[in-house]
């Protein structure tokens, strides 16, 4: 198996020599485990689609220290630089004009004309991006389509030996990956629902944030990661919005819609607390998707706030 190291000083150092070299580290961040690559390295990026087993056209995260940082890959905007200011660093993703002297591989863009890049929040990734000093190219560090990680073991189950390294920074505060929001045009426009709320992000900016019906391009050019119509998925079928579990199905619950207590019953909140919800969501999934049931039935979660991003990963899981 790979490596598993905690975060110190010298894993750091070793992290970022194995970056610089090419290799992929996976590390912790306030959302998911990422896994890593140099965003300017084509070689190194198309190792991570290999790892994952991820479709091409999906382009990636380009993760960064420091504002200053994106300076030589974007174009900024007033938009960007409000939202910049307000909630970096912390579960946001900006997708903004890419500038064409850009050094991030175009694959790690899919070939589009934008790139989504963020500034983590979690010490550990922000370290290891300040010892590195290369933008890093970072999807959710687990098969593609399959459930995120959120712990390091988490990402040695999924990936096994295709990773070089994982950095071991604890379980993932917020538990759903970030918000994405498109600003690289007149109108912001959210993704994919995440850490960060519709409503947060209408306070700070003054104006509603669109969220659009359906995935902005398909599943066959989508315009940010994590919109394929299929996604973060276990391998048993997921039925949603139920009261409770039919014959063999275990048994998802949040708030009163209890299932605690028994085998194949857990809860994400029993006392009905979104964020609680959303940082237990895919280890429950996943500790749910066993051959023992031929199904997990998942109770309603109400859609405001974090329940937006869960929601979004519940739909996308029971797509198939």
């Amino acid at each position: 198996m790979t490596e598993i190291l905690s975060v110190d000083d010298a894993s750091i150092a070793r992290a970022a020599a194995l970056l610089r070299e090419g290799k992929l580290v996976a590390f912790p961040t306030e959302t998911v485990y990422g896994l890593g690559a140099d965003a300017t390295n084509g070689k190194a990026v198309a190792s991570i689609y290999e790892a994952k087993g991820r479709p091409s056209f999906n382009p990636l995260i380009i993760h960064v220290a420091e504002t200053g940082a994106l300076d030589t890959l974007i174009d900024w905007n007033d938009t960007a630089r409000v939202l910049a200011s307000a909630l970096w660093p912390g579960p946001m993703t900006l997708i903004l004009p890419r500038r064409k002297d850009a050094p991030v591989s175009l694959l790690a863009s899919a070939g589009l004309e934008t790139l989504a890049v963020r500034i983590p929040s979690h010490l550990d990734a922000l370290k290891l991006l300040r010892a590195v000093g290369l933008p890093i190219a970072a999807p959710s560090a687990n098969a593609s389509g399959k459930l995120s990680p959120t712990t390091a073991s988490h990402v040695a189950e999924s990936l096994g030996e295709a990773v070089d390294l994982i950095l071991e920074g604890g379980r993932s505060r917020i538990g759903v990956e970030s918000t994405v929001i498109d600003v690289s045009g007149p109108e912001p426009v959210i993704l994919r629902p995440g850490g960060i709320t519709q409503e947060q992000l209408a306070a700070i900016l003054g104006r509603n944030v669109a969220v659009p019906d359906a995935a902005m391009g398909g599943d066959d050019s989508p315009a940010s990661p994590g919109m394929l119509t299929s996604h973060y998925a276990p391998h048993l079928p997921v039925r949603l919005n139920a009261e409770a579990a039919e014959d063999n199905e275990a048994f998802l619950g949040f708030g009163s819609v209890a299932g605690v207590g028994e085998t194949g019953r857990l809860n994400l909140s029993p006392s009905g607390d979104l964020n609680e919800a959303a940082a237990n969501l895919f280890a429950m999934l996943r500790a749910l998707d066993s051959s023992a049931y031929v199904g997990i039935a998942v109770a309603v979660i109400p859609n405001i706030g974090l329940g937006a991003a869960i929601n979004d990963r519940l739909r996308r899981a029971a797509a198939r």
